[in-house]
């Protein structure tokens, strides 16, 4: 750094003569030094000196230590840091990391693709080491135009398309320029080596191909000539060429990409009448490449194929009594080869057979191999026939074969079977298993199988065949007959004969049951009941009870009867009747509940057949309960006429008995269920009426307001549609004095003709007892002791043997 020389460093001492600064000192440094200089006055200074140059880029920073030591004793010193900066020049030009770089990239790199990236560096700094790439002049304009160089960064990526085909290798040179006042710069060079890609498929050409050939061409014989070539290199340019192993030809290289296709094996255009032979060529690239083009190679016919019938042997059945001029068979036969070589001629090879020729008895088509008849045939005179048919094709020279031909002359069932039956009809419907009803005979005049026959019946029938002898069959009976369900059968006789086709005839004859009395009557019930309403008219109708006979005539014919029998010395038929003819059955009187509650009889119905036979069925009369007797009231006992007279205390407490109305009803339990209610009441806020058991109760104490005579009057009222009603009338009188209580009364008996109307049975006792009244409790008991006997004629409800008011 020749700038720099010198550098005055001057050290300042406050003391003066022998003591002021004496020496300086510079720490050790190769590039500086000092030298100490002596002013005037006798001061010293040092001058910092460059005794070196100074390089930047190898240290940019100095750091001196300089030391004043002065005269005095002690010496005494001090010391200053000397900092030296030094200042960059642009001395250093720029440098790439290679002066040569070698670069491969593939062809068909896409365009921006990076493919190097320069870096070249400065040792100067601020703009003396900022660098500009560029492209040097020895670098040619398709480089340039090829490559995209970035004067910035020094990436070079790819401008435009790469082709290894066309342009290999690139060489250019870039030169790295710094930013220094003095610019100062670098250069390197760059190879860019194209690798192959592959990137063009192999192609065939096609140079000759011979088609149509004729199927027995020779082996080895050269079909075609294929060239193969691949526009790239190395491996992507070399081709291979193949065909489909499953083809009667091989590829044969002749030279350099051109091949040979040659029959490898024998052709038959019968089996093959034509190849598509796909060329494939692949490259050895990866991924390798390939194309591939088809040609077709047809065969031409050759006469190589003998006519062939598709039987050795034809046997041809006739039947006897053919219409001349029929069609026996169809003898065609096949040529697989083509045009005159599968025309085909037919013959028959002549023969004769008792001084007669095949051609007087049969005819062939010669176009197609229509067999024919010329005549009618006679199974009893000629049964079969045998002689060759020969095809011959058209081709040159013709080729033929022969075939033999079995006719076999078929007896025809011409004569059909006859069915003879004597017949017997009608028959009981009881007649006995295996019974014989008819006997068949049968016959048929062919003879073999057309003449055996065999005879049916229907399989859903109660009969079957017997055979007796030969061509005789008996029909009997194999099940019970019921002219009730089958009345008669319509039984067909069917006979055919073992002929091809079989024959048959059949005949259907009748089979009429006669009847017989095998069936009851029957009723449509076991056990009738009904219903009768007390009080009916005599003579009404009550029900209709009919039977069913599935006999005929007398044997259907029914007869109706009451089986006789007693209740209480009265017989059914005093109290019921049934017309004989219908089963209508009647009552003969009018029936009342309360006496006869219910009837237990018989009815029989009885056939006319011989003998006789009949059914009965049990018949239950139950008497319905009409709504004919009013309730009674047997209490307040009254003497005279239906008022009651009573008197009670005034001082009567809230809630007493006053009296209790009791009624009775012989009716059933549903109508004699009885109510109570007032119909009159002086004042309905002093007494209240239980409408279930009667009771009459104060509902407060008597004041002075009320009247001293009091009359109530009470309806007791059946539950009967309509209802039945009956009432009594109690006057009551208040005093002042107390009266006889009920308890206190004497017990007297009710009268018994109040209970006149009640109408009950011999057989029932009845006791009871009833208190007289007293002033607060009204006590009615009841004892009652029924002496019941269950047999004929006793009294009875639809519940029990009981006494409905009891």
């Amino acid at each position: 750094m020749e700038s720099f020389k010198r550098y005055v460093l001057n050290a300042v001492d406050p003391d003066v003569g022998s003591n002021s600064v004496k020496t300086y000192h510079l720490s050790e440094s190769e590039h500086f030094n000092i030298e100490v200089q002596t002013g005037r006055e006798g001061s010293k200074f040092a001058d910092l000196i460059l005794k070196k140059s100074l390089d930047r880029e190898q240290q940019a920073v100095h750091n001196l230590i300089l030391t004043a030591v002065d005269g005095g004793t002690p010496a005494r010193s001090g010391t200053a840091s000397v900092i030296v900066r030094v200042l960059d020049t642009n001395d250093n030009a720029p440098k790439f990391d290679k002066s040569i770089y070698n670069v491969k990239i593939m062809e068909n790199s896409p365009i921006g693709s990076l493919v190097l990236h320069l870096n070249a560096t400065d040792l100067d700094e601020g703009s003396n080491s900022d660098i500009t790439y560029s492209y040097s002049l020895y670098t040619s304009e398709k480089t340039q135009e090829t490559f995209n160089l970035n004067p910035s960064t020094g990436e070079i990526s790819v401008k435009g398309m790469l082709n290894y085909e066309d342009f290999r290798i690139y060489d250019m040179e870039v030169i790295a320029t710094d930013h220094g006042a003095n610019s100062l710069s670098g250069q390197c060079t760059i190879k860019i080596v194209v690798e192959d890609m592959n990137d063009n498929h192999p192609e065939i050409s096609i140079k000759s191909f011979q088609s149509p050939v004729n199927e027995d061409i020779e082996l080895d014989t050269v079909i075609a000539v294929v060239s193969v070539s691949d526009k790239d290199s190395g491996d992507n340019g070399v081709v291979d060429l193949h065909i489909p192993h499953n083809m009667p030809f091989r590829l044969r290289e002749s030279s350099d990409n051109y091949y040979e296709l040659v029959v490898s094996e024998p052709l038959d255009r019968e089996k093959v009448p034509e190849y598509d032979i796909t060329f494939t060529v692949t490259d050895r690239g990866s991924p390798p490449l390939s194309d591939n083009e088809t040609m077709t190679l047809e065969l031409l016919d050759v006469n190589d194929n003998v006519p062939q019938f598709p039987q050795s042997f034809y046997t041809i059945r006739v039947m006897e009594n053919n219409a001349p001029g029929a069609l026996l068979s169809s003898l065609t036969a096949f040529d697989p080869d083509l045009h005159e070589n599968q025309y085909l001629v037919y013959f028959i090879l002549e023969k004769e057979i008792a001084n007669t020729s095949m051609s007087m008895l049969f005819s062939i088509n010669p176009e197609n191999g229509n067999l024919y008849a010329l005549k009618t045939f006679d199974y009893e005179i000629e049964k079969e026939f045998l002689f060759h048919i020969e095809a011959r094709d058209s081709g040159s020279p013709p080729l033929s074969s022969n075939v033999t031909v079995h006719i076999i002359i078929v007896d025809q069932n011409d004569n059909a079977p006859v069915i003879v039956s004597p017949w017997r009809s009608p028959v009981n419907e009881n007649i006995e298993l295996d019974t014989v009803i008819a006997v068949v005979s049968v016959s048929d005049k062919d003879s073999g199988d057309n003449g055996v026959v065999d005879l049916h019946i229907p399989h859903n029938m109660p009969f079957r065949l017997r055979e007796s002898s030969d061509n005789y069959y008996e029909l009997v009976v194999s099940e019970p007959l019921d002219r009730e369900k089958v009345p008669e059968y319509d039984i067909t006789f069917t006979v055919t004969d073992r002929g091809s086709p079989p024959l048959s005839d059949n005949e259907t004859m009748t089979l009429e049951l006669l009847d017989v009395n095998d069936n009851v009557p029957q009723f449509p019930q076991s056990f009738y009941t009904i219903r009768v309403m007390e009080n009916n008219a005599p003579g009404a109708l009550l029900s209709s009870l009919t039977a069913f006979d599935p006999d005929l005539h007398e044997n259907q014919y029914l007869v109706y009867f009451i089986l006789e029998k007693e209740i209480a010395n009265t017989s059914m038929s005093m109290l019921f009747s049934i017309n004989p003819e219908n089963g209508n059955l009647y009552a003969l009187k009018t029936f009342d509940y309360e006496i006869e509650k219910e009837f237990l009889f018989h009815i029989e119905a009885r056939d006319s057949g011989s003998p006789p036979l009949s059914s009965n069925v049990t018949v239950h009369i139950i008497i319905v309960d009409q709504n004919d007797n009013a309730p009674v009231i047997v209490s307040p006992w009254r003497a005279h006429g239906s008022v009651v007279e009573e008197k009670i205390p005034r001082s009567t407490d809230k809630g007493s008995l006053v009296a209790k109305v009791i009624a009775l009803d012989t009716d059933s339990v549903h109508n004699s269920r009885i109510t109570y209610q007032f119909l009159l009441v002086t004042d309905a806020t002093l007494f209240s009426l239980d409408q279930y058991n009667g009771e009459i109760r104060t509902m407060r104490m008597f004041s002075y307001r009320d009247p001293r005579h009091q009359r109530l009057v009470v309806v007791a009222k059946d539950n009967g549609e309509p209802a039945l009603s009956a009432t009594v009338t109690i006057k009551l009188s208040t005093v002042e004095t107390a009266v006889k209580a009920y308890s206190d009364m004497t017990e007297v008996p009710l009268e018994y003709d109040i209970f006149s109307d009640l109408n009950l049975t011999d057989a029932c006792s009845l006791y009871f007892s009833v208190a007289v009244l007293q002033l607060n409790v009204l006590i009615c008991d009841f004892s009652c002791a029924m002496i019941l006997s269950h047999g004929e004629g006793a009294d009875s409800d639809e519940t029990g043997w009981t006494v409905p008011w009891c």
